[in-house]
């Protein structure tokens, strides 16, 4: 297993999408979450984003952190 600390870039690098600052932020312009709504059900990721993401939360994963970053920057 990876240990140490992941950045949102490395999180959207594993997850298969653009990295840099501009895709990431064109993400997050083009994809929110409502209300209660949970990351993992959202209905933009693939099945195995959503099983990486579902993990990670699950097995409180060194990504954990950054998948929660994740989650609030999808909020706003």
């Amino acid at each position: 297993m990876e240990t140490g600390h992941h950045t949102i870039n490395d999180l959207f690098a594993q997850l298969g999408l653009g990295s840099d600052s501009d895709a990431i932020e064109d993400f997050l312009n083009s994809h929110q979450l409502a209300g209660e709504e949970k990351l993992t059900l959202a209905t933009f990721w693939s099945d195995s984003q959503r099983k990486f993401l579902s993990d990670a939360l699950n097995e409180d994963s060194d990504w954990c952190e950054v998948v929660d970053e994740l989650d609030a920057m999808l909020r706003h």
